[in-house]
């Protein structure tokens, strides 16, 4: 199979976190036709680690990890593609399909190699979305030699960016993505009679009152050049016009860009919160979930992504200054391990100022793409000093 048909089987077959039965096969199956040695069952099953060493004496090499997302999104596509998700309700909105066909472009570029300098790990994880797959890869020790080869030295992943033009990359050092915190927050009232609030202690006000003092997090409480959202996502209160409710709630997310402002953010939504809820004399019960960590792009692995990128494709296609977002990602927890650098592959076709976002129903991963990924991805695994 070609890449692309590669891409458009996995497009086709989507599972979401923790299922992803079909990419996890066929991974597996690319990699014993490659001769690639590798480690399924891992992340609560769906995860594989591939190994190749190093064609030099494996035991002083350095190791390069290499890694690609496999799960889908709970949406429904609209498309039209020939080859558009097979499964009601389930599609690969994010483009990890594309990840996927990526590195294994790349283990087989390397697995033909009749040179390679450093040892390889190939990281297939599941649950990117929101299941924290890249956190359980780590805990159960893919990049730390125990499972397959030698400790990690590098660490690189990409992420296709429907905002940046097909033929580039960008990166950064330092935080490029954020952290990403859940609050639910329920405030417990009097409820009664619409007609008589005076009665009452109607939580569905207090919430109202909440929702506008939380914006005061940004524009208050952090410094102005720092980076922090806190979105309130979901309210729910009452099941009828003329019933003032016993309690509502509110559910929400708090973003930031270093873990000085998480802290003081997630903090303050839970003082706020408690503080509102006194003022209209009623019981919050305030609930902070931690998130994925910032993803803070180490100084010497963007040097290296930097100088193997621009040897590949050219110093205009490469940028150092990528855009951060205050999306979160699960690699965050590989750049906890070792040097690491996670980058931006555009996918905005030729004559195009703009392509469909990710987790929308539209998406789908521009297959020109994949070359530029697998060039890049290889050029990293072949790089020295």
């Amino acid at each position: 199979m070609t890449l692309a048909e590669i891409r458009h089987d996995l497009h086709a077959h989507p599972q979401i976190r923790f299922e992803e039965t079909f990419a996890s096969e066929l991974v597996q199956r690319e990699l014993t036709i490659l001769g690639i040695e590798f480690k399924a069952g891992l992340a609560r099953g769906t995860g594989v680690l591939g190994y190749l060493p190093a064609t030099t004496d494996p035991a002083t090499a350095p190791t390069i990890a290499l890694r690609a997302d496999m799960d889908a999104l709970p949406i429904h596509e609209e498309t039209g593609k020939p080859y558009a998700s097979t499964i009601a309700g389930r599609m690969h909105a994010c483009g990890h399909d594309g990840h996927t066909t990526i590195l294994i472009g790349v283990a087989r570029e390397l697995a033909a190699k009749t040179h390679r300098p450093n040892n390889i790990l190939f990281v297939f994880q599941p649950a990117e979305e929101g299941g924290a797959g890249g956190k359980l890869m780590v805990e159960e020790g893919c990049l730390n030699g125990s499972i397959l080869g030698k400790k990690a030295d590098f660490m690189f992943g990409l992420h296709g960016w429907s905002t940046v033009k097909l033929g580039y990359v960008a990166t950064r050092v330092g935080s490029l993505m954020a952290s990403t915190d859940d609050v639910r927050i329920e405030f417990f009232g009097q409820g009664g009679h619409a007609a008589a609030p005076e009665t009452t202690r109607d939580p569905v006000v207090a919430i109202a009152h909440l929702i506008t003092a939380l914006q005061t997090v940004a524009s208050r409480n952090v410094d102005p050049f720092a980076q922090v959202v806190v979105t309130v996502g979901q309210v729910h209160g009452g099941t009828t016009h003329n019933i003032i409710p016993m309690s509502a709630w509110l559910q929400g997310t708090i973003r930031a860009m270093n873990e000085e402002v998480r802290d003081l953010a997630c903090q303050r939504v839970r003082d706020i919160a408690e503080g509102v809820a006194a003022a209209f004399e009623m019981r919050a019960d305030v609930q902070v979930e931690r998130g994925y960590p910032v993803v803070v792009n180490d100084e010497s692995a963007v040097a290296r992504f930097l100088r193997v990128a621009r040897h590949e494709l050219g110093d205009e296609f490469v940028s150092d200054d990528g855009k951060p977002t205050m999306g979160g990602e699960d690699f965050a927890y590989y750049g906890a391990e070792c040097p690491s650098c996670f980058y931006q592959l555009g996918i905005i076709p030729e004559g195009r100022d703009d392509y469909e976002s990710v987790h929308t129903p539209f998406f789908d991963f521009n297959d020109d793409a994949i070359a530029i990924g697998v060039r890049v991805m290889t050029g990293l695994a072949l790089s020295s000093e």
